[in-house]
């Protein structure tokens, strides 16, 4: 039977969605001094930055990394009381090309780089410096980046560093990608160097995500938002003076207002009452998804947090070694690994058995790195995700889902309205410290 709900009135806000995106929304309308319940359909808040177990160890679902240019991460940090556990490292790149591995970890190691020849290796530097100038990322979106980068760095250039990297992070969509995407791609990795060499510098919270989800969840009960884990929304739906939320087992509970900051095709099926120009925006955005497996090993590899891979029929886009930046203490003197894959929602990788994965995946890796051995691998899982981020497709801006939707009280706030950007946590903060802003401004107006 339905449980009762304590107050059949309207209460301030419901915010769908327990990522970082609703767990920033909820602090900034708390703050703001509205009352607040976040429902996440997980048993846990965190969205994309949640954690797992991994073997004997608890850390991030998914590879991140803070740059000391993340401003809004970090003051997010500040505040919470983490700034002062942030780690700051010099990391180093690799690159597997022509069946080996080579260090570009800085400007010299770039420049002999045997893979391109010397004309590659000026037009490469030229176009990402190009990139890093440029501030009109509007006009990006009339090309596509395959043809901006073909003109910037040459053919040869293109098919041999570029379009691998492309695929790396679109998959099989990466041929209609804007201009725009490879544009905030540079800004960001660009941002992460420093004068001089040009070496990179990531951080990272001790402990991980897992600690800083922890750290926001006590500061949101402090404010007095209700967080509602395990609460899968079914459907919002307009009510007198305010919104319903339906959750199962429990009877329809009223709010002032709603905000979503689900992916735009879960958007769609929770709120069918749209009006049918606005669920067809919201079901043409195109997404990318993501297997990503976690590995700890018993030993390091080679010593790069990302390797980027230039050959073809690898089942995986990229290696990162996560221990490389936080080092092996946090998993007992082991090394964590992550093998993504990025693909379409629709792709049947998606769908694969863990064991399939894994025997694909674990051939790969031993292509890449010849000395490792399926013993030395304690512990392998893998995390599907069908929307992780909404494809760039040329004039997205234009297509961009708009915050107030067709029912009075909801609205929506999702990555998909990233656009000068690429997704990732400092920009997912960056969202719901403007969107919030705005909320505050259409919550009075009819």
């Amino acid at each position: 039977m339905p449980r009762a709900r304590q107050d059949s009135r309207p209460s301030g806000w419901a915010v769908v969605g327990g990522g970082i995106l609703g767990m920033t929304l909820a602090h900034r309308l708390a703050q703001a001094g509205r009352a607040v319940t976040l429902y996440e359909s997980a048993d846990r808040v965190g969205g994309l930055a949640a954690a797992w177990r991994i073997g004997d160890v608890v850390w991030d679902r998914h590879y991140h990394v803070i740059l000391p240019s993340d401003r809004a991460l970090l003051a997010l940090l500040d505040e919470i009381g983490l700034g002062s556990d942030l780690n700051w490292v010099r990391t180093r790149t690799g690159v597997f090309a022509d069946g080996r591995l080579h260090s570009v970890s800085n400007s010299l190691e770039m420049l002999m780089f045997p893979v391109l020849g010397l004309v590659d290796k000026v037009r490469l530097a030229v176009t990402v410096l190009a990139a890093s100038r440029l501030r009109d990322v509007r006009a990006l979106e009339r090309e596509t980046a395959e043809a901006w980068l073909r003109r910037w760095s040459g053919d040869r250039g293109y098919e041999r560093f570029w379009r691998p990297l492309l695929r790396s992070k679109l998959g099989d969509h990466h041929h209609v990608a804007s201009a725009a995407f490879i544009w905030a791609t540079i800004q960001r990795l660009y941002a992460a160097r420093r004068s001089g060499m040009k070496r990179e510098v990531f951080g990272y919270v001790s402990g991980g995500y897992e600690r800083i989800l922890r750290r926001f969840e006590e500061v949101l009960c402090a404010e007095g938002v209700r967080i509602e884990t395990g609460r899968p929304v079914e459907r919002l739906r307009a009510a007198a003076s305010g919104v319903e939320v339906l959750v199962p087992d429990v009877l329809p509970t009223r709010f002032e207002h709603a905000v979503l900051t689900v992916p735009c095709p879960v958007a769609a099926r929770l709120c069918p009452d749209l009006r049918p120009e606005e669920r067809d925006r919201l079901l043409a955005v195109r997404y990318i998804g993501i297997a990503c497996a976690s590995l700890l090993l018993r030993r390091p590899l080679g010593g790069f947090y990302v390797t980027n891979l230039l050959d073809e029929g690898l089942p995986f886009t990229g290696v990162i070694e996560m221990t490389a930046l936080t080092g092996t203490d946090w998993f007992g003197g082991r090394t964590l690994v992550y093998l993504p894959r990025y693909l379409s929602p629709e792709d049947p990788f998606l769908s694969e058995p863990d064991d399939e994965v894994r025997r694909s995946f674990l051939a790969g890796l031993a292509r890449v790195f010849p000395d490792v051995r399926p013993e030395e691998v304690e512990a392998f899982r893998v995390s599907r995700v069908p929307y992780v981020m909404a494809l760039p497709t040329l004039g997205y801006s234009e297509r961009v889902p708009l915050v107030r939707t067709s029912l009075p009280g909801v609205f929506l706030v999702n990555s998909a309205q990233i656009v000068a950007g690429t997704l990732n946590v400092n920009e997912t903060v960056t969202l719901a410290e403007q969107a919030t802003r705005e909320l505050l401004v259409l919550e009075g107006t009819p």
